[in-house]
């Protein structure tokens, strides 16, 4: 019998990660196609969860807890959650901020360029660098008359966000795209010889569906890949604390990264101090910020094996941190212009397209999860710190070759209706509706914790 495409990549996603029990059996079950693409997003967003919830299965197991022998997940289920921001509503109302008007496709003199402006930062710097207003006509004319390189070098250079559109071929032929290549899709691994920590072995209440209950992850991300991997971390029973910067504040209603956590404002400029106590009693650090932007905070990774020994810290970033692109700004939509997703991804041949849904958010989302998850099991068993690193170009590497390996992709299929995957949970503002979080392990359903938190309401502190 054929191994279905998504056990395949689960078997690489789970290698990368460094293995794990197999006490527990994944089980997929809907209908085919709830994620229909040219390339194999359905089989590969099914990969990048399975993974997340079968780490989760063996950390409990690890810690003493119930042994799950069934793991499941839902096509559909999936497919909501990995578009899970266009389904939040407020009162009723759609809260989610989708693209912004500069943030789209352009066609340039030789080509297609993508840009970002859905933060005020971006667009302010994108339109600095075309000398244009905020009319998305002046911008069209600005970028007609250019190369989409000589686009992308201006709006780069002045501090933006964008990416000519290449080919899979042009972006394996450059410098960026063959420093991706050459890295793991989780890289990273034990610093320095801690012992493990003793929180990380305590086990959790007899039949709980609770994996990570006690644990202490600090959250330093933002937009959806970070906070797609703490917030499921918190629906296993982390205690996630976000932070956020108080100069450069998240969108209005960002409920979808806010979900299972509390979320604090702390300026890391003046109040290092109070992130160092945080440090001290966190198990978990995940960040997305570009590599090395931390560093003169002193959270390099060697510097925080040093002072906060046995931590295991879990970094994000667009490009990944080697090679001319490691510190560059970037987002889903522009590692998939940039990496040959678009052109694939194409109706025509002509207009660039885009997958179904963010997949290398959500999918390197769940893969940090993941990454988290077995960083705590690797730290409890062998002690250390554990450092994971995570890229979105590496995902985007990855499934493309998967797609040249050939992984079919999925046509349209018939899955259940969305309000199947829905909750409603109680907030400051009325009553917030998102989608579920994914997984069952023995028929036991993971929940959101509730009510919501409000964006930067709560103090700096673990509660």
């Amino acid at each position: 019998m054929a191994q279905d495409p998504w056990a395949r990549l689960l078997g690489e996603v789970r290698a990368a990660l460094g293995g794990g029990e197999d006490g527990t059996e994944l089980q997929v079950t809907g209908v085919r196609g709830s994620l229909p693409s040219h390339l194999p997003v359905e089989d590969t967003a099914i990969a990048c969860a399975g993974a997340a919830l079968l780490a989760a299965a063996d950390l409990q197991a690890r810690r003493g807890g119930p042994v799950a022998r069934i793991a499941r997940l839902d096509r559909g289920h999936v497919a909501a959650a990995f578009r899970s921001e266009a389904y939040v509503r407020l009162n009723g109302a759609a809260a989610g901020a989708g693209f912004a008007p500069l943030s789209r496709f352009w066609r340039t003199s030789d080509g297609w360029v993508r840009t970002h402006g859905n933060y005020p930062w971006h667009r302010e710097a994108l339109l600095r660098a075309l000398g244009t207003s905020e009319d998305p006509d002046q911008v069209a004319a600005a970028v007609a008359d250019r190369s989409a390189l000589e686009v992308e070098d201006l709006v780069v250079g002045a501090g933006g966000v964008a990416a000519a559109v290449r080919t899979q071929a042009q972006w394996r032929a450059g410098p960026a795209g063959q420093a991706v290549a050459a890295a793991g899709l989780v890289e990273g691994g034990r610093l320095g010889d801690a012992p493990p920590r003793r929180r990380a072995l305590l086990g959790a209440a007899p039949g709980a569906l609770v994996p990570a209950a006690e644990i202490k992850v600090l959250d330093l991300t933002r937009v959806i890949a970070g906070p797609v991997a703490t917030r499921y971390l918190a629906a296993l029973g982390a205690d996630v604390l976000r932070l956020d910067p108080p100069h450069r504040p998240e969108l209005p209603h960002a409920y979808d990264g806010l979900l299972g956590k509390r979320s604090a404002l702390l300026d890391l400029d003046t109040d290092a101090g109070r992130l160092e106590e945080l440090l001290g009693a966190a198990d978990v650090l995940v960040h997305g910020y570009r590599p090395h932007a931390l560093d003169r905070f002193g959270l390099s990774p060697g510097a925080l094996a040093e002072r906060h020994p046995g931590l295991v810290v879990v970094s994000l970033s667009a490009w990944g941190g080697t090679g001319p692109w490691g510190g560059r700004r970037g987002f889903d939509s522009i590692v998939q212009a940039a990496s040959g997703i678009a052109v694939a991804e194409s109706a025509d041949g002509d207009r660039p397209g885009a997958m179904p849904c963010q997949l290398l958010d959500h999918g390197t989302g769940y893969l940090c999860a993941a990454a988290a998850l077995r960083g705590l099991a690797d730290q409890a068993i062998a002690g250390g710190t554990q450092v994971r690193e995570l890229s979105l170009a590496r995902t985007a590497h990855w499934l493309l070759g998967s797609a040249a390996a050939g992984l079919a992709s999925a046509p349209g299929g018939r899955a259940a209706g969305d309000a199947d995957w829905l909750t409603t949970l109680g907030s400051a503002e009325g009553p917030v509706t998102v989608v579920r979080p994914l997984g069952q392990l023995d028929e036991r359903e993971l929940a959101w914790p509730s009510p919501l938190t409000r964006y930067g309401g709560d103090p700096p502190g673990w509660g």
